[in-house]
């Protein structure tokens, strides 16, 4: 139940002790005892009150029709009024009874409702956006644009290619392209089960859990440490067999440094 402010509770106070005083002050003995609050209990309150004056009338003049509509056979005579609630309300037959707020005035129970509780404002829109056009348009652009820089970059800079494969001379040391000498390297180290199977298939398994370990919907890297740190070790772990595999092994594949045996790698 909505609580009621205390103002409100000493206007509506106010507004019946005056409506007593006139009462008394009429000294109107006859008068039924559920016309007085029909017509003095508005009037009072609207001196007080915020409420319109027309719609204190119109409530008035509702109250009196209805007071005045149950009369027999039609003979214009009007029947005593139903009492009158605690708050001022008239009870409706075969109806719940209105709920009345201070002075008997049902309008008033806006004035004790929050706003907050009708209105769902959303505080902090949320903006999207659809992935056509934005976004494959600005994609599509980025490959037109790399796709002309290599074709002029090739018109000018010729491949490093080498020459033609002498099956009677192998070289020494063969080695693989280097985005394959961190395989090569592992192939150095342990059997070819664990280094070609075991270890990249449990890295690339990890890889594929991750998602499912970090559910942090965040997109700030501040957020992702996790996430983050994975692929931080991922990367380190594979730059690290490659940086071994292209520049510290020599010929036979052995381990050399390289500012003393030289380089034995070409791009």
């Amino acid at each position: 139940m909505t609580e009621i402010p205390e103002h409100l509770l000493k206007r509506a106070e106010e507004a019946k002790a005056k409506a007593a005083a006139k009462k008394a002050g009429a000294g109107g003995g006859d008068a039924p005892a559920g016309d007085a609050p029909a017509a003095d209990v508005p009037a009072a309150a609207a001196s007080d009150s915020g409420i319109p004056a027309h719609l204190l009338e119109r409530s008035r003049a509702a109250k009196e029709r209805a007071a005045g509509g149950g009369g027999e056979g039609g003979g214009g005579v009007a029947t005593a009024a139903p009492p009158a609630a605690a708050g001022g309300a008239v009870a409706r037959p075969g109806g719940p009874a209105p709920v009345a707020g201070p002075a008997g005035h049902t309008q008033r129970l806006l004035t004790v409702v929050k706003s907050g509780s009708i209105q769902d404002v959303k505080a902090t829109p949320i903006d999207k956006v659809h992935t056509w056009p934005h976004l494959l348009v600005v994609e599509f652009v980025a490959a037109l644009l790399m796709t002309a820089f290599l074709f002029l970059f090739s018109i000018f800079v010729n491949a490093p290619l080498l020459g033609l494969a002498n099956f009677n001379l192998t070289p020494n040391p063969s080695k693989a392209p280097w985005y394959f000498l961190g395989l090569q390297e592992l192939l150095s180290m342990f059997h070819p089960m664990v280094a070609g199977v075991t270890i990249p298939g449990m890295g690339i398994f990890l890889l594929i859990l991750a998602p499912y370990m970090d559910r942090n919907p965040s997109a700030k890297p501040e957020d992702r440490k996790f996430a983050i740190s994975i692929m931080t070790i991922h990367l380190m772990f594979w730059s690290v067999l490659v940086i071994l595999g292209s520049f510290f092994r020599g010929p036979g594949f052995n381990f050399v440094f390289p500012w003393k045996a030289g380089l034995f790698f070409d791009l």
